[in-house]
């Protein structure tokens, strides 16, 4: 089935670069383009309805560095967007409109660190409010705009004591550490890493200041995290304040074993009693909550919800309760989304009774909407265009009603759109940012055909196909086959400034990319059907998807390449040790899972593999050992099939050594291999030279076995 744009009835879309046919004179996408376009991020209406706030980011390749400035447009799109503040090569980011409108807040590194600082809305110079050692960040207004809130990383042992003295052993302590010729680093608990980095005995707690900067507080002292250390549990802001200014209510780690529990709560602490105790609102369910948002009259609180314990990617329901002023619980929490077969992502409330989230859906992600009524969830009030195209997040509105979220293609970098209803009565959703026309306009982007495959149990499997600028169809077309990570994820209608389709036709190759079983947005059946079975439904959906992608008139079957990141490395590794192996060229794994054996104890996150496990190592079987690549290593000297792999040293989520063990195993066997290491970079490769680095070092591998371009 080709993929089509239907317009429905009253909707007038004002993104032409994303959605018309481009004309000819345009060039393919460079990889240096990538690092040319404007990243916009993190819209911000203002009380109003007039106004969105966001943030730009400009990336220098030469320099190898990248800026962040804050952004203005006007909602009603008849003016340009203005640049508001300069950071002079630092990053401004996060902004924040005070409750009155008249000020914004925001974080920046222009003074050294991070620290938040306010603008006027109308401009002029910032003025810096917080000057703590180790950092400000996240920053929130007050309800009625009197103190901000924020979070900052210290050492749990000095957080009871008065701000001043705190703050300063906080500092003799870190330039302790920086000064000291040894560097031994020791742990006395687990989760003393995550991502990329050691974050040791430190924790994120919530400050509280005056909006002058004075009077501040660490409003959760102890040896707790009171700010989500796992983005899986993290949904845009994850704390508020009550709507009496009185307390904080909060996305709360556990208490304990942090590391094996997805047992977060939503807490709330006083931020003007002595008295610091935490209250968890949701000590009844022990299973995830996190992101909670209170409705604008202050009587309810929304937050999103799991009802499985251990299971990171378990369906997030939205939930709704009664409220008192002070946040604490008056009424019975309530499903607001027991019957929706997906999962919310970001909540929003537009007004007392509605409450807007996005979720994943058949390959885009649309904005929904749920009643309090208790009937079931809708698409927003745009129509079906929301779930026929794109990808949109960060919803946010305004007074007026006016709305503002970011949204991406395939084929479009994220920009802020502005929904509105026009004079017509037509709903228009309108580019206000517009920070890259130009590069768009001169670049030959494509848009993918949409293709379902049947697949085992009935069902079938949504692949995109991607064809690259000058595409001939009576021509033979080399193909990258990518396969996403997770593995709960999806390749969606977006963009991606890591694996970017668009970067990877331009080379010359028709870009499969494939949803299989695990996959986000196709009901919650089809993506827990990965649990345990990395190596089953998954990979047989993916041959299968090989299956018909060879049968394609125009593809070349003897220049198909494959590659992935993640979860998406490990099932190259599973494709080497295959027979599939042998219908590849050539495999790109990045950062991927080898061993299931010696994951478990050098991973951050621990309950990820004890939920694939099925518990502890040494306990039982490992449900999934079977599908470990590992146990079947003397296939890939069978199979002989050439692997680049890609592994850096700060990547503690796969840790480096999946990838040492595996080129081992490669090279022990003559196996055509590369090993690409990145010291600086964890599980992503964002330093834009080494992203440069990255792109040549996998073209490069793709192009010798699987040479590009028609034929």
């Amino acid at each position: 089935m080709r993929f089509r744009f239907a317009l429905p009835a009253l909707v007038l879309l004002t993104v032409p670069l994303a959605l018309s046919a481009q004309p000819p004179g345009k060039r393919p996408m460079k990889i240096e383009d990538l690092y040319a376009f404007k990243r916009v991020a993190a819209p911000q209406v203002s009380p109003d309805g007039k106004t969105v706030v966001y943030q730009l980011t400009t990336v220098d390749l030469e320099k190898n560095k990248s800026s962040t400035a804050i952004w203005l447009a006007a909602t009603d799109g008849k003016t340009p967007p203005k640049q508001l503040t300069d950071p002079k090569g630092k990053r401004d980011a996060n902004p924040r409109w005070s409750p009155d409108g008249s000020k914004i807040l925001f974080e920046s590194s222009r003074s050294g660190s991070s620290q938040l600082w306010v603008i006027d809305a109308n401009g002029g110079e910032p003025k810096q409010i917080t000057n703590i050692s180790t950092g400000a960040s996240n920053g929130i207004w007050s309800p009625d705009g009197a103190r901000v809130a924020f979070v900052s990383t210290v050492f749990p042992e000095f957080s009871e004591k008065p701000f001043a003295e705190s703050d300063k052993l906080n500092k003799q302590k870190d330039d302790e550490i920086e000064a000291s010729p040894v560097k031994a680093k020791t742990f006395t608990r687990l989760f003393f890493r995550h991502w990329d980095e050691y974050v040791g005995d430190k924790r994120q707690h919530l400050f509280v200041c005056k909006a002058d900067g004075t009077d501040c507080r660490d409003a959760t002292p102890g040896d707790r995290d009171a700010n989500p250390t796992s983005s899986t549990f993290s949904s845009g802001d994850d704390y508020t304040f009550s709507p009496d200014g009185k307390f904080l209510v909060f996305t709360a780690v556990p208490e304990k074993e942090e590391a094996w529990s997805t047992n977060y709560d939503i807490c709330r602490v006083s931020i003007t009693n002595t008295s610091t105790k935490w209250d968890a609102l949701t000590a009844g369910n022990k299973a995830a909550d996190s992101g909670p948002k209170f409705s604008p009259d202050g009587k309810k609180l929304a937050w999103r919800a799991q009802k499985t314990a251990g299971y990171e990617a378990d369906k997030w329901d939205v939930v709704v309760a009664d409220v008192k002023a002070d946040g604490t619980l008056s009424g019975k929490p309530q499903n607001l989304t027991p019957k929706y077969d997906g999962s919310a992502n970001e909540i929003t409330w537009k007004d007392n009774a509605t409450v807007y989230f996005t979720a994943d859906q058949d390959g885009f992600v649309p904005i929904k909407k749920v009643a309090l009524d208790g009937s079931d969830v809708t698409h927003w009030a745009g129509g079906d265009i929301g779930v026929t195209m794109g990808s949109r997040g960060t919803v946010t509105f305004g007074r007026n009603g006016r709305f503002a979220y970011t949204l991406a293609y395939l084929n479009m970098p994220p920009e802020v759109i502005v929904e509105r209803i026009g004079e017509t009565g037509a709903v228009i959703e309108e580019d206000v940012s517009k920070a890259n026309e130009k590069l768009l306009s001169e670049l030959d982007l494509g848009r993918p055909d949409k293709v379902r495959v049947p697949v085992e149990g009935g069902v079938e499997m949504q692949m995109w196909i991607l064809k690259p600028p000058g595409f001939d169809a009576k021509k033979k077309w080399p193909v990258a086959y990518l396969v996403h990570g997770g593995p709960q994820g999806a390749w969606e209608d977006s963009w991606s400034f890591r694996w970017n389709a668009q970067v990877w036709a331009a080379q010359g190759y028709v870009v499969v990319m494939p949803n299989p079983r695990g996959s986000t947005g196709f009901g919650f059946k089809f993506m827990d059907e990965i649990t345990g079975d990395w190596g089953g439904k998954c990979y047989r959906d993916l041959v299968a998807g090989l299956d018909y992608v060879e049968k394609l008139p125009y593809v070349d079957k003897d220049r198909i390449g494959s590659a992935g990141g993640s979860f998406g490395g490990y099932m190259m590794n599973w494709f080497a040790v295959n027979p599939v192996a042998k219908r590849f060229k050539c495999l790109i794994t990045h950062c991927s899972v080898w061993n299931f054996e010696s994951m478990w104890g050098t991973t951050d996150e621990l309950w990820f593999d004890e939920w694939e496990h099925g518990g502890l190592p040494w306990e039982k079987p490992c449900k999934y050992a079977e599908f470990s690549p590992h146990k079947r290593a003397g296939e890939l000297g069978k199979n002989k099939t050439p692997m680049l792999i890609i592994h850096n040293d700060l990547d503690f989520r796969c840790p480096i050594g999946q990838g040492h063990e595996l080129f081992s195993a490669l090279q022990r066997q003559g196996v055509p291999s590369r090993f690409v290491n990145f010291p600086d970079e964890g599980h992503w490769v964002l330093k834009p030279r080494n992203g440069q680095h990255w792109h040549k070092e996998v073209f490069a591998w793709l192009a010798k076995y699987a040479p590009p371009g028609g034929k």
